[in-house]
């Protein structure tokens, strides 16, 4: 043997040892220190191009979605009242007006007592109509004279019609930084008439695989060679994980080429992912190549794990370098457990979850016997620590129950309801299972949204709202299944918002406050500078002034209730489930006044007249206030930037 290879035996021969293996959890906590897991920068994109992206900032709706009331079936616009003791044995007769509302067009007759227009499926709601009743439940009247149908069934107030921002309302947070955007969330940005999206950079990941026995696949294979698999699979992985892969081959087991290959890898993207560089043994250059890259250092070399020992972590120039074993199994197992979570938060992404769960129903959910019903569920960590799984009431027309659910429950056909407490099987939509950090059930408010952000900001990116009303949210409460339940309840015998209506284990929380008013065209001589009280009582018997009222169990009825003194103006049943909608009936004619805040009638150009300033809190379940996300929710309430914001935004915080 020659001196030459003496010396190389001996050179290989001489086994280099890890640094220090330490556990998994010393290994992760090593690298988050060296790492900060925050989202790279933003960039614009189209919104065809937007999908499996990640918004970069919260979007707020800049229309009510829809952006008027419409109908849900073909049919015809009515007075619902005009519809009351209905049968097939005793129909009711009404009067058509002469215009056909197909969709796209406005309508220009307004529905008198007595009388009925046709209208399509998605045509705009006429002044005066409170419902729609089905083609199915009429025939056409007989006679000459003027064409009328006769009405086989009473129609209820808000009958087959979607109001104005039901879905999505003005100034509404759809979605929020860090949402990721499937097809369900491109729907609602289209739907809001959006083009331009601002997204999360996907986080280039540089693809490497060393070893002089490595060849590319579609090479001939021979004695010694390994075709490299390990590329092609972490590079699909990276893509999995919201990444986008720089494949940039095989590089030959020689010191130089591969340290040449870091530093143009490190040149190229944010995270360098090499695979075969190190082991125990005499190939191992995971150490002496990293030495010759300026400004890297080495975090771990060497971690407690079956597969996966070998591992090295490093960084340089504050971009993470995962050099993982060669052995595929090895290399994806740890791509799996280290790389994959940093390039998931880094693409502003969270970590996979499971596909199912069960879960228990908290409240009764009823179904239309004959038809298999999949229905869309909300998770919420319930008062036991198990998962409730809340239905997601918005109608087939909306974009945001499927946008917003974290899965589905089955109900099968035989079957007309699944009671409340019933243990069921959520099938998740995107397999994740994680319960939300906060969950927040009650009265929504935009100002509620930049309490969410902020959430964001602090790593808080789960977050759950839930909007119940304050009653709901109460309810949600008291069952242990939420954290928080903002609610604006007046109680008519003390004057008092809020306070009398908790129960034991609930405390009260300040919020802010919101100034209610009438809300009116402005210009309206009816209403411009005039007492609102005085000038509702003015109006009520007046045939030409149209109301439009709010839900029961909303705060805002309770204060309509109160100005009117039971008085039951035209338009009370007309009862919409926002401000927004409210504010766009008054806007589009629909109706000549309502009540909401003054934020909203700002929003959409109204007049405003204050009633009361509403007292906007929160009902927190004190079992659950040592939670970390309700301490930061808490926090910001209190934080004066925030506060500030809020002010700015139009509203006093408490």
């Amino acid at each position: 043997m020659s001196e030459t290879i003496r010396d190389a035996v001996r050179r290989a021969a001489r086994q280099e040892q890890f640094l220090e293996v330490v556990s998994r959890e010393e290994a992760w906590a090593r690298l988050v220190q060296a790492v900060p897991l925050t989202p790279v920068a933003g960039e614009n994109v189209a919104l065809e191009q937007a999908l499996g992206r990640v918004l970069a900032r919260s979007m707020a709706a800049p229309n009510d979605v829809p952006f008027f009331d419409r109908s849900n079936v073909d049919g015809f616009a009515v007075r619902a009242a005009d519809t009351v003791g209905a049968s097939e044995a005793v129909p009711v007769r009404l009067r058509l007006n002469g215009e056909v509302l197909a969709c796209g067009v406005a309508p220009r007759i307004e529905v008198l007592p007595g009388t009925g227009t046709i209208i399509a499926t998605g045509g705009v709601i006429p002044r005066g109509a409170d419902a729609v009743v089905m083609v199915e439940r009429t025939d056409i009247a007989g006679g000459d004279g003027d064409v009328a149908i006769e009405v086989g069934a009473a129609a209820s107030a808000g009958a087959f019609i979607t109001y104005a921002g039901s879905d999505v309302a003005r100034g509404e947070t759809m979605l929020h930084a860090g949402a990721r955007l499937g097809s369900r969330e491109i729907g609602i940005l289209a739907a809001a008439g959006l083009a331009t999206i601002p997204v999360v950079r996907r986080p280039r990941v540089a693809v490497l695989s060393t070893g002089d026995e490595l060849i590319g696949p579609g090479e001939p294979i021979g004695p010694g060679r390994v075709h490299d698999s390990n590329g092609a699979v972490i590079a699909a992985a990276v893509a999995e994980n919201g990444g986008e892969a720089v494949s940039l081959g095989v590089v030959p087991d020689n010191e130089t080429a591969l340290a040449r290959a870091i530093r143009a890898a490190l040149d190229e993207a944010d995270i360098v992912v090499l695979s075969g560089g190190t082991s125990k043994g005499a190939g191992d250059l995971s150490r002496l190549v990293l030495d010759r890259v300026e400004g890297a250092t080495i975090l771990v070399h060497g971690v407690a794990l079956k597969p996966g020992k070998p591992l090295c972590l490093a960084v340089a120039g504050g971009k993470p370098l995962f050099v993982l074993p060669g052995f595929p199994t090895s290399a994806m197992f740890t791509f799996h457990a280290f790389a994959a979570p940093v390039i998931r938060a880094m693409a502003g992404l969270p970590a996979a979850e499971e596909a199912s769960v069960r879960a228990r129903l908290p409240v009764r959910l009823a179904s239309e016997r004959g038809r298999t019903e999949f229905a869309m569920v909300a998770l919420a960590e319930g008062a036991g620590g198990e998962l409730a799984a809340f239905p997601l009431g918005k109608g087939s027309g909306a974009v945001t129950a499927f946008a917003r659910a974290d899965g589905f429950i089955e109900v099968p056909a035989l079957q007309d309801a699944v009671e409340a407490g019933t243990e069921v099987e959520v099938w998740l939509i995107d397999g994740r299972a994680r319960p939300p950090d906060l969950v927040i059930a009650g009265s929504h408010c935009v100002g509620l949204d930049r309490v969410v952000e902020d959430l964001a900001a602090r790593g808080l990116r789960v977050v759950r709202i839930m909007a119940l009303g304050s009653l709901g949210g109460l309810a949600a409460a008291r069952r242990g299944e939420c954290d928080l339940a903002p609610i604006h309840l007046l109680d008519p015998a003390t004057g008092t918002y809020n306070q009398p209506f908790l129960t034991e284990g609930l405390t009260l929380v300040p919020g802010w406050r919101r100034m209610q008013g009438v809300i009116y065209r402005a210009g309206d001589e009816r209403f411009e500078g005039r007492n609102p009280k005085a000038a509702v009582l003015a109006l009520l018997a007046s045939p030409d002034c149209l109301m439009v009222n709010r839900n029961q169990g909303s705060g805002t009825r309770m204060l309509i209730d109160d100005l009117l003194q039971g008085a039951r103006p035209r338009g009370y049943s007309n009862q919409p489930k926002s401000h927004n909608a409210v504010a766009a009936a008054v806007t589009q004619g629909r109706a000549d006044w309502g009540v909401a805040i003054s934020t909203v009638a700002r929003d959409y150009g109204l007049g405003f007249l204050t009633l009361a300033q509403e007292h906007y809190d929160f009902a927190l379940v004190e079992a659950r206030r040592a939670r970390p996300a309700v301490a930061a929710f808490l926090d910001i309430l209190a934080d004066e930037g925030w506060r500030g914001r809020l002010r700015a935004a139009g509203f006093e915080p408490a």
